[in-house]
């Protein structure tokens, strides 16, 4: 006897948001009328067609089976809050489910991509044995394309990935045009460093660490508002970071070469980075004490950022003292004084190391939660 589950998955729970039906729905008659109640209340919701695709897969599975042969419909729903919140609702229902059907293997049919993404989530409960993607059949032609532009801007998730980049260009481009040249060329120089570093970010996917942090400020309401100040402070000490060293740009001196103008511009802007970034860290803390999950990796990476600052501080001054035509011996006690404090530094760094260490290791041996 094989049994076999079809589901599909609604992801962001519109069939939640717009018929009120909770999920998990199982049994062909309950999806059936789940598909109705969705289409009526939404005739353009591509999750109905999913529906009706699986109900199809149910439907000519059930005829060609044997009798022996028991096959199943499932319609598991997330959350409109698409990310972790909804893959975990998606996963407790699949468990429910699971452990009610006892499935050998599974199909799912899915509308599009984001449904796609909760593969890994059913495959680590049941084997997939086959995944259906239903693509609407629609016209090509220059209206129906105007029209699938339209209502991807009224969608809000739509709306905020295509409209948000592309204001944000034009604006830079039009505030660029009506600065005078000089500053007007550097604002528009910036914007191909935004691209850069949005597309950057996209590849390392910092868009879900930023989704994970802001849904940790909304669960810890009270360490938010001292984290969002300490945030704050971030985003001011890196505008005077960079205010900073665009006067030290503009004040450099003409005789100057390239490479001291560009060292002193770091060097002159160090001390506001490391603060954005103990800031920062220090933000983080808080949001981890109040979950419980802080493990005291955030302390240690604070002294080490102490330590980066105290080696590269002490390098960018020598280099400048050198390139200004100052004479500096490289003798091993000039050398030694002036790494002294990035020294002191990496003792605190071991010390900090260890004592985290130890902390966790007295920890897990007594089974009680010290704060790290």
């Amino acid at each position: 006897m094989t049994r076999t589950l079809v589901l599909t998955v609604d992801r962001d729970n519109d069939l939640g948001l717009k018929t009120a039906i909770r999920g998990p729905v199982v049994g062909r008659k309950q999806v059936l009328t789940a598909a109705l109640r969705l289409g009526i209340a939404d005739p353009e919701e591509s999750d109905t067609n999913a529906i009706l695709g699986a109900l199809n897969q149910h439907d000519n599975i059930a005829d060609s089976n044997n009798e022996s042969d028991d096959v199943e419909i499932a319609i598991l729903t997330g959350d409109e809050k698409v990310g972790s919140i909804s893959d975990r609702s998606i996963a407790a229902q699949l468990e429910e489910v699971v452990a009610e059907f006892q499935p050998d293997m599974a199909i799912l049919v899915t509308d599009g991509a984001e449904d796609e993404s909760v593969l890994p989530i059913i495959q680590s409960q049941v084997r997939i044995d086959h995944v259906q993607k239903i693509i609407v059949k629609q016209s090509k032609g220059i209206e129906g394309t105007y029209y699938y532009i339209v209502k991807a801007l009224e969608d809000p998730k739509w709306r905020s990935k295509m409209l948000v980049p592309l204001g944000t260009i034009l604006a830079i481009f039009g505030l660029g045009v009506m600065l005078p040249d000089d500053l007007g060329g550097i604002v528009i120089g910036a914007l191909p460093l935004l691209l850069g570093l949005f597309i950057l970010s996209k590849g390392l996917g910092l868009e879900a660490t930023v989704g994970r942090i802001a849904q940790e400020m909304r669960d810890n309401a009270d360490a938010a508002m001292f984290s969002s100040l300490l945030w704050t402070a971030t985003v001011f000490s890196a505008i005077f970071a960079v205010a900073t060293g665009y006067d030290t740009f503009t004040e450099a001196n003409s005789n100057s070469s390239i490479s001291a103008t560009w060292i002193s511009v770091i060097h002159s802007s160090l001390a506001w980075i490391v603060i954005a970034f103990l800031t920062s860290t220090a933000g983080f803390m808080l949001l981890r004490l109040k979950k419980g999950s802080f493990s005291g990796r955030l302390i240690v990476l604070s002294v080490f950022g102490m330590v980066v600052y105290s080696f590269l501080n002490k390098g960018l001054d020598i280099a400048l003292n050198v390139m200004s035509g100052a004479n500096y011996e490289f003798s091993v006690q000039t050398i030694f004084n002036d790494l002294l404090e990035p020294l002191m530094w990496i003792a605190v760094l071991w010390v900090t190391t260890t004592i985290v260490r130890a902390v966790q290791a007295r920890q897990a041996q007594s089974e009680r939660y010290w704060g790290i």
